[in-house]
Parts: structure tokens; sequence; C-alpha cells
């Protein structure tokens, strides 16, 4: 996210940023910095005054994304608890071999970084981006708009301008009760997947994330696991101890939806019982979990564009790509986007446009659909019910971490993403 020295763009530019989530207020933060000829306006249904930061919701965010916010000023180190280690295995299946519980683990110092990425809660990112966005407007006002609490309605291409190639853009209409003209709008308003109208590639996994946080007792500070089981990954992101001391985890735990509508595996047991069944489904490196606070549950899917780009209209995010969590890429996956749009944008010109934007949808392509292939045919496995696939998949576990030049590779396209 730092793209280098900027240079001057058109005076006539203008952007709408749609959504103050974390993607559309990264997005719109380096806008600000990185085209300081540019008119930007960040649109949000919510009103400016309302708290964001008791946001519970969990945020796993890899190495770059972590400097990238750090170098904009709006990285909440108090916040944050550092991964240094991650443990991904598979849970024992039934046919016990030699392989079949095989592991991978990935340390930061192995890779010579102070860590492999962070976890915070979404209220704490987001109250410090918004705050570092309100420092910006403040700074240049007549360029730099905040329309919070204004929904957007509807936003439409105006077609093309004319141009050789059709590069030349007729920018887009946003209407927010008032219908203005943008010569290009940034969407990153993107939800869940159940809330979600399906986009051109989709599909139902049928499975629910059960989201909570816990206690325990003899884990490792700053390991996340991600463990395999035949009902899908569940997985413990570390988070700052509690108030008392206490190590506490992130927990996604994610189980198959029941046919017959009946309560799935989680919704089916107490509070005593999950902590019974996690305790069997972790391995040791975990911990033992002592308590699991009251639990959230969320469908799960894929719901993602063909193309970021739709003439004038670029989505980002979620509004472009939902992944399952099982590899923790989504929002990591979202900044990526927003950078790459603002350092190109820093060499354009509005007659430019067109042209631009397919370079880019070009450009983000191996980046974005290696990473929706892989979380993709991750999740899917879990559908399966093919003899000898849990077996399998702890023997790829094994020879992952038997190959250290290739355990480095995965660990850097983690932290970094496909270059």
């Amino acid at each position: 996210m730092n793209p280098g020295p900027a240079r001057p763009t058109a005076p006539g530019w203008r952007i709408a940023v749609i959504g103050a989530g974390p993607a559309g207020l990264a997005l719109a933060l380096q806008a600000a910095r990185w085209l300081p000829g540019a008119d930007i306006s960040l649109f949000d249904a919510r009103p400016a005054d309302k708290d964001v930061s008791a946001d519970p919701r969990t945020l796993a965010l890899a190495l770059g994304s972590v400097q990238g916010l750090r170098r904009l000023g709006a990285w909440p180190d108090e916040a944050a608890q550092p991964i240094t280690e991650v443990l991904v295995s598979q849970a024992p299946p039934t046919l016990d071999l030699p392989w079949s519980t095989g592991a991978v683990q990935l340390r930061a110092s192995d890779e010579a970084v102070p860590m492999l990425g962070a976890v915070l809660s979404y209220g704490a990112l987001v109250a410090c981006l918004q705050r570092a966005w309100q420092a910006a407007e403040a700074g240049a006002p007549q360029r730099l708009h905040s329309r919070f609490g204004q929904p957007v309605l509807a936003v439409r291409n105006l077609g093309t301008a004319g141009g050789a190639g059709g590069e030349a853009l007729g920018g887009v209409e946003v209407d927010a009760g008032i219908a203005e003209r943008f010569d290009l709008a940034v969407v990153a308003e993107g939800g869940v997947f159940a809330d979600q109208a399906r986009k051109a590639v989709t599909h139902d996994y049928r499975q629910t994330a059960w989201v909570g946080t816990v206690t325990l007792a003899g884990g490792t500070t700053g390991l996340a696991v991600e463990r395999f089981t035949r009902e899908g990954p569940l997985a413990l992101l570390p988070l700052r101890p509690g108030g008392d001391g206490s190590q506490r985890a992130a927990m996604v735990w994610c189980v198959h939806q029941a046919a017959d509508g009946t309560p799935d595996t989680v919704a089916a047991l107490d509070d005593t019982q999950r902590i019974t069944v996690l305790n069997s489904l972790l391995p040791a490196q975990a911990g033992r979990v002592l308590t699991v606070s009251p639990l959230k549950h969320f469908a799960l899917g894929l719901n993602a564009e063909r193309s970021l780009v739709d003439g004038a209209i670029v989505r980002i995010g979620n509004a472009a790509q939902t992944l399952h969590p099982v590899a923790g890429q989504g929002l990591n996956l979202g900044l990526r986007d927003a950078t790459e749009l603002v350092q190109a944008l820093r060499h354009a010109q509005p007659a430019q446009l067109g042209r631009l934007l397919r370079r880019l949808d070009w450009s983000r392509g191996p980046d974005r659909w290696g990473m929706i292939a892989a979380t993709d045919f991750l999740a899917s496995s879990f559908t399966w019910r093919w003899p000898g696939l849990p077996a399998a998949r702890g023997l790829g576990l094994a020879a992952l971490q038997a190959l250290p030049a290739l355990k480095s590779a995965l660990a850097r396209q983690m932290m970094f993403g496909r270059r």
C-alpha cells in the first residue's frame, strides 16, 4: 500500500467510494494520499457518529495487509494480536494410517518476519481507519467528503464518451437521494453470503460457520490453528489476553447443514458438550478449551463476479467475491484489490480509464482467481464422501511439511498474495 511518490491526476477526476468498511476506508485513504488531484466522496448508510468500535467480529489480516495499513497510519497495534505461527492439521480419520493426521507448521521466524499476520476485531480496525479518514478530510475538505448516513440506492454507468478503443468512459451516476455524476465508482459494500444477490459464480457449500470466543489453558501464544475435520474446518485465531490475563482465541467452527432442517451438530449441543467436542477435535498444541462464549452462526458459500469491472464501476472485497473462511483470505484479497486500483489510477487520465480498468481486471486475475479456486476446492472437499479422502488430505499436509521450499512459498503467498 505504499506505491511511491505521487503523480498528480487531472483536476476534474471524481471518485465515489461506496461502503465504509475496511476495504472501502482503506481505498479512500490511499486515494486521498496518492491521488492529490482527485475529489473523493465516501458513502455509507451508517451515521458518522455511530460507534463501530464495539463490533466484536474477528478479522485475520496477513502481514502484507498489516504493513500497508501501518503505512497509512491506520493500524491499531494495541488492539491486535500477532500471529507468529500457524498449524494446519488433519483430525484423525476413521482409518488411522501413519500419515493420516499429517500437519504443516508455518513460523514467522522461518520466514525472517516478525509475524505472519494479526488478529483483531472488526470494530477496532474500522474505528481506526475512520479516524484516519476523518483526519485526512479535515486537512483537505475541498476535495475529501464524508457522506455518512446516505445509503446509495443505485449506481449506473453513463456509457462511453468516445475515444479510441472505447477508453474514455462516460462516468457513473450515483443515486443517494440525489443523483450525482462521478468519473469512477468503487463499490465496497459486500455483506454476507446469505444476504447477497447471487453473482455470476456461486456455490452454496451447505455449511454453517459457528463463531465465538474460547478461553484456553496450555496453548501457545500467537498460534493460529486450523483443523480439518469430517464436518469442515475448525479454526482458532489468537486474541489479545483478556482483562484477567486469560488466554483467548476467536473460533470459527464449520459444520454441515442438516438436509432435513433439523439442528446441525453444533446447534444441538449445550456449552458443556461443545467444549467436550472441541477438545476432542483440536490438536494438543492448541491447548485445552475451558469456556466458550455464546455463538453466532451464518451460512457459507462462494459468490463472485466474473470481473471486477463493469464500465466505470469497480467492485472490491466482498462486493466482488465472498469466499469460504477456510483460508482466512477474503479481506486480504479486498485490500489488495484496493491497492492495485489506486496504483493504476496514479498513472492515468480520465480519458484512459476504460483501458486502465481492463488492464487492472486482467492483472488482478491470477491472485483473485487463484484464491477463489483454492478456497472453493478446500471447502468443497468437505462435502465429498470418498473413502480415504481424510487420509489423503493428511498425506498432502505431511508432504508439504517435508518440502521447506514449497512450504515457504505457501507462507509468502498467504502473507502477500500472488505476485
